[in-house]
């Protein structure tokens, strides 16, 4: 590895690693006997099955899967309350950079691409932050840094035959509040700045995509998630379908439409369960759905979940399981967030892993088995739960993996989940998988009205207009016109590519996939001043527009 130190890649299901440093972009491995290999065979949904894993906590930290990185700063001599990263990024101080740049050289590292290849997955959603492009006025992020270490995902990815699913996990305001976002507090859409908010996502989304569209990475990062778990009843339905309507075309007028044309663009269901009707006819628009075990534990909640992704693939499309886990409850060190008002439960048995016995590990290992089998196209949260320094151990085992794979909750394979629910399944519930055709990038033939290869029907795009017309919690009307928004008159920024010493002269693309998409960047309008855009929702509306 590139510290020196070495492993041997085991790998008992048929895969392979293929790399070579002079010629970086040539064909990668092939996970398993199974999997397409990475660069040379195409992934066709419907006949390959994605099983994968989050790298959670890598390029945006949780305290719950990262503790020892917040515990070395819960006590800090500014008397800073770390919640998330926002407050770590404070209490680290001028320590951030070399902080953080050893969290992302160490918590992931090329040993586990091959050990997930090794363990029968062949996807892996990473989540970053948009701090990866920029940050701005007093945002604390470290900036830049992970996407060096997303580069190096990619590099490995392709080494071991895996396929990526980059999702925009933490957005500008925060989507959700939670401390996953990077900040626990406002939200994202929502409040005075929520169309600014959104206006700079959108030109952030536009600049992910056309850096993984180039063709030395579009065939390792063939998915972008552009939310993760907006929080639908709080933003409202109007404002999320409004922004998801507009990223989805921002994002296709930047990639064109059709089978190969940037990537397949997934949405987050915003936790009100799996549907159909959104975006008709959108091209390669895949649903992202979450569902919590802790909620039931029965077979019939599994069977509801398999019978929903059916009927989701069957009308709306690709329907992802994006998260889950073999969590049947709260337990683990801060897995409900971290400082004062969050509730975690005391849970010594759960905690207590290595004292489980074979019934209690049968048992997890069918609640496993059935969620992989009921979503079928899954990414278990998470790979790896780092060890607390307090507790001398990891927390939260039934969101780790790695950990299961190897105590036996987790399956070795992860086909033995296959078949787990077809028993009590009717069969005219099973999905064959035939995806509607304009959902894999066809062209759709039975509308005579439309040719054209994936076209939103033209009722759902009037009736998801972009500013919305209404924005939480109260704006309507003429009260919209007051809110303070952005300008498209920015110079874009574009990610930077890998350097590859035993390949200096290989080309790694300008980070700008299309020539022809010169549209500008939101940015502040000149001469106008801002509410913060992170505590927002309780600012006063303005009395007139600013115009700069």
């Amino acid at each position: 590895m590139e510290d020196g130190t070495n492993f041997t890649y085991m790998n008992s299901l048929g895969g392979d690693w293929a790399a070579d440093p002079t010629q970086p972009f040539l064909p990668g491995g092939k996970a398993q006997s199974w999997s397409p290999r990475v660069g040379a065979d195409e992934w066709t949904w419907g006949e390959n099955v994605a099983r994968g894993v989050n790298l959670g906590g890598w390029l945006v930290t949780e305290p719950f899967i990262v503790p020892s990185l917040y515990e070395k700063y819960v006590n800090n001599s500014q008397n800073i309350t770390v919640l998330d990263e926002w407050t770590l990024s404070l209490a680290m101080s001028s320590d951030l950079a070399s902080e953080m740049k050893h969290h992302y050289e160490t918590f992931i590292t090329e040993q586990d691409f091959a050990e997930i290849a090794a363990a029968g997955l062949n996807w892996v959603r990473i989540p970053i932050g948009f701090w990866a492009i920029e940050a701005i006025n007093d945002e604390p992020f470290l900036v830049g840094t992970s996407w060096t270490y997303f580069l190096k995902a990619i590099q490995w990815a392709r080494k071991y035959g895996i396929r990526i699913y980059l999702d925009l996990h933490a957005l500008p305001g925060s989507q959700n509040g939670w401390n996953h976002s990077g900040k626990s507090r406002d939200l994202f859409g929502n409040g005075v700045m929520g169309i600014a908010n959104a206006q700079r996502t959108l030109t952030y989304l536009r600049i992910l995509v056309e850096f993984i569209s180039q063709d030395q990475y579009r065939d390792v990062v063939p998915v972008l998630g552009i939310v993760n778990e907006i929080l639908w009843g709080t933003i409202g339905e109007t404002s999320v379908q409004s922004f998801y309507y507009a990223a989805y075309d921002t994002i296709r007028q930047s990639t064109g439409i059709g089978s190969g044309s940037g990537p397949y663009i997934a949405i987050h269901e915003g936790f009100q369960g799996v549907s159909s009707g959104f975006l008709s006819g959108a091209d390669r628009l895949a649903l992202d759905q979450h569902p919590l075990v802790r909620t039931f534990c029965h077979l019939a909640g599994f069977i509801e979940w398999a019978i929903a992704t059916n009927r989701s693939s069957k009308a709306f499309g690709i329907t992802l399981g994006g998260e889950f886990s073999t969590a049947i409850n709260d337990c683990g060190l801060w897995l409900n967030g971290i400082g004062p008002g969050s509730s975690n439960p005391e849970c010594p048995m759960w905690d207590d892993w290595a004292s489980y016995n074979a019934s209690t590990i049968a048992s997890l290992q069918q609640v496993t088995l059935a969620t992989m089998d009921a979503l079928q196209n899954f990414f278990f949260w998470t790979w790896k739960i780092g060890n607390s320094t307090v507790l001398g151990t990891s927390s939260s085992p039934l969101w780790h993996y790695k950990l299961g794979l190897q105590q036996g909750w987790v399956p070795s394979d992860p086909r033995d989940a296959v078949g787990h629910c077809e028993s009590v399944l009717s069969s005219s519930e099973i999905f064959d998988g035939s995806y509607p055709v304009t959902a894999t990038g066809g062209v759709r033939t039975e509308d005579s009205f439309i040719k054209m290869i994936g076209t939103v029907l033209p009722a759902q795009t009037s009736s998801h207009v972009f500013p919305p017309p209404s924005l939480a919690p109260s704006f309507d009307g003429t009260q919209m016109t007051l809110l303070p928004t952005y300008t498209p008159t920015g110079t874009v920024k574009t990610l930077f590519a890998p350097s590859f010493t035993s390949a200096p002269s290989a080309s790694v693309g300008t980070g700008w996939n299309n020539t022809a998409d010169t549209s500008s960047a939101y940015v502040p309008v000149a001469g106008c001043s801002y509410p913060d855009s992170w505590d927002a929702v309780n600012t006063s509306l303005p009395t007139t527009p600013c115009t700069g």
